[in-house]
């Protein structure tokens, strides 16, 4: 929607498709494998150093940042506080905002918010995205939906929902019946109902592999608010710690290095799965740290 010629920043780490739809646009420049990063695009370091959110005073201005929340991979999830200064950087630079809220129904924690709307003045540089996906189980339904406040606007004064507009009925003939249909069914109050038993069963999943990641004292992040938990292994390869999982325990994980650069030496636990599974997965490493 917004042309190959804006200027793109990203969290470090991230879902990769936010960098990965900037290389379909033409926006990221040519990719430096040495830094493992592309030279169009701006990188926000996120890490436990600073607390998973970046120093906006050494961000350049930017037209496009991609901010998620609780964040994929790390599982952070931004304050109130954090969302503000944002914002507010947002503002000052006539920047637009693409909020990813994917994961927000397992943030247990009130005082955190679940959307950018939350924050005074959001509605004026930012578009929320959200999906069924990890709410009710439509991963591969693929539905989801887009906020685009008419207070957006381009400098010239044009909604940029009029562009969003535009491109989703050029582009895009809806989802069809039957998976609206679904999702009419996941609002209605049995759905809603099976959505918060989903939820709580794979919060409960998350709480089980933390649990035993602290147990064996390998450091790490999320899981309380998110599915996923960012596991820490310093001085060591994210792939290398993926292949010795995967061969002396048979468990799957993902190397963070996939994420982005800053996930260098970081693994991520998915609680996406079988309750029984999920048992023997942490059982295996135990094991394996004895």
């Amino acid at each position: 929607m917004f042309g190959p010629k804006v200027k793109v920043t990203v969290q470090d780490p991230s879902y990769p498709v936010y960098v990965d739809g900037s290389v379909i646009m033409g926006a990221t420049g040519n990719y430096n494998s040495r830094k493992s990063q592309f030279e169009n695009i701006q990188y926000m370091p996120c890490t436990p150093e600073n607390k998973f959110f970046p120093d906006l005073t050494k961000i350049k201005k930017p037209d496009i940042i991609y901010f998620c929340s609780p964040n994929n991979p790390t599982g952070a999830v931004a304050t109130k506080s954090q969302l503000k200064e944002l914002v507010e950087f947002a503002k000052k630079n006539r920047s637009i905002i693409i909020f990813d809220s994917s994961y927000s129904e397992y943030i247990k924690d009130t005082s955190l918010p679940r959307s950018i709307f939350e924050i005074e003045g959001a509605k004026e540089v930012a578009i929320e995205v959200s999906s069924f996906s990890k709410f009710i189980g439509f991963t591969g339904v693929r539905l989801g939906w887009t906020i685009v406040p008419l207070e957006l606007k381009y400098n010239d004064g044009t909604p940029v929902s009029k562009d969003w507009n535009r491109v989703m009925t050029t582009l895009f003939n809806g989802a069809s019946n039957i998976v609206q249909l679904g999702a009419l069914a996941a609002l209605d109050d049995k759905g809603i109902k099976e959505m918060r038993e989903i939820i709580a069963f794979y919060s409960e999943n998350a709480s089980i592999i933390k649990k035993a990641l602290d147990n064996i004292g390998i450091e790490n992040y999320g899981g309380y608010n998110s599915p996923y938990i960012w596991a820490h292994f310093p001085s060591k390869k994210s792939w290398d710690v993926f292949e010795e999982i995967l061969n002396k325990c048979q468990i799957v994980t993902t190397p963070g290095s996939g994420f982005g650069s800053a996930g260098e030496g970081f693994i991520r636990f998915s609680a996406f799965g079988h309750r029984k599974d999920i048992e023997e997965a942490v059982k295996r490493l135990k094991d394996m740290w004895k």
